[in-house]
């Protein structure tokens, strides 16, 4: 493989056992690529919600590198990778699926089917393919971005998930402009992104949260309409029904694993209209009314293919969309960032700054430019 100058060790943070904190310790670097591996410097190493049901033992494969949404700069590639695809210097976002196996009929297509691969070798950070809580990582060229110049590596990170995941739910409501979407769980990490996303479509935006924080972010985002969860599901309903003409939106989004939100994203739901659930409670629960009587169909999503990613990109650039993040320095601040995670106080994405030096960098070469 073609490579930069790399140490043999490097700092991460692992599970090594179910519910205990992550071990910071030093662990090889994966020096060894695959045809189609790049191994990156890592940047930015963003929180999510699968982070704790790695902790938990959810997918039973430790010890684990934690982290499956990072940025950063391509220091090495496999043999077959040519300087037109990617090469060292590179910046990217990182794919979460290693080793996707080509041949099934999801990886055959359609291309927006090609992330539900069953026979990968594994999704970073989650189980199979260690993640970004560390100074390097090995990626699949074939999920990787290039980061357009613009969007910065604290942008990139959290959108290697928590991005993909609500852009493709905006995506695959296939709403017209100036149509009604609605966003349940509007102000967490996924919702922000979604009403931004959407707007930037030309969407018309009902976002509905529960928490001060989240009702904030709403707003902050640009939704139309902000609706607090609190006032009690009729009167939720009502609100919707008051701009919508007493229909209800187009289509919703759910990324709110309260108990009773995917209720409210139904009842909020025009008849015959859909409902997209992408937050992942341990079950999901809808009253038979809504599926009977309105017709409300219920579709789920998981994150994106590599083309709608690149898509992603390119309008969080075009759109100067941004992410909130909260931002810790390195791996020693790791359990300040989870104390956070879990006080529910966290306003958008916790991210882990892995890398001064290459986002010092990466301020010095736009200058006085502004970066999403």
């Amino acid at each position: 493989m073609a490579s930069l100058n790399i140490p043999e060790e490097m700092l991460a943070a692992q599970v090594v056992e179910f519910n205990k904190p992550y071990k910071v310790h030093s662990i090889p670097v994966p020096h060894e690529l695959a045809p189609n591996d790049l191994l990156i410097k890592v940047a930015v190493a963003s929180l999510c919600h699968t982070d704790f049901m790695v902790q938990s033992g959810v997918f039973g494969d430790i010890p684990r590198t934690g982290s499956h949404e990072g940025s950063g700069t391509v220091v090495a590639v496999g043999s077959s990778i040519s300087p037109s695809q990617f090469q060292p210097g590179d910046r990217v976002m990182a794919g979460i699926i290693y080793h996707a196996c080509g041949a099934c009929g999801d990886c055959l297509g359609p291309d927006d089917y090609t992330q539900y691969c069953r026979n990968s070798g594994g999704y970073c950070g989650v189980f199979g393919a260690d993640g970004f809580f560390a100074e390097y990582a090995r990626i699949d060229a074939k999920w990787a971005v290039k980061m357009p110049d613009r969007v910065s590596f604290e942008t990139a990170a959290p959108l290697a998930c928590a991005g993909c995941t609500v852009y493709r739910g905006v995506i695959l409501a296939g709403l017209k402009k100036g149509e009604w979407l609605g966003i349940v769980g509007s102000g967490g990490g996924l919702g922000h992104l979604g009403v931004q996303f959407a707007k930037a479509l030309g969407l018309n935006v009902v976002g509905i949260d529960a928490r001060d924080e989240g009702l904030e972010l709403t707003r902050k985002g640009g939704a139309d309409v902000v609706i607090d969860a609190r006032i009690g599901h009729d009167k939720v309903v009502d609100e919707v029904k008051k701009v919508t003409n007493n229909e209800g939106v187009a289509a919703t989004i759910n990324v709110s694993d309260a108990e009773k939100a995917m209720a409210t994203s139904c009842a909020v739901t025009r008849m015959h209209g859909t409902v997209f659930q992408i937050a992942q409670p341990p079950t999901v629960s809808i009253p038979f009314q809504e599926l009977i009587f309105r017709d409300i169909r219920v579709r789920g999503s998981l994150i994106c293919s590599a083309q709608e990613a690149a898509d992603m990109l390119a309008l969080v650039a075009e759109h100067g969309i941004s992410v909130n993040t909260n931002a810790f320095k390195g791996l020693g601040e790791i359990e300040e960032l989870i104390e956070l995670a879990e006080s529910g106080k966290m306003k958008g994405k916790g991210v882990v700054v892995m890398d001064e030096e290459q986002v010092k960098r990466e301020k010095e070469k736009v200058g006085g430019a502004k970066l999403a």
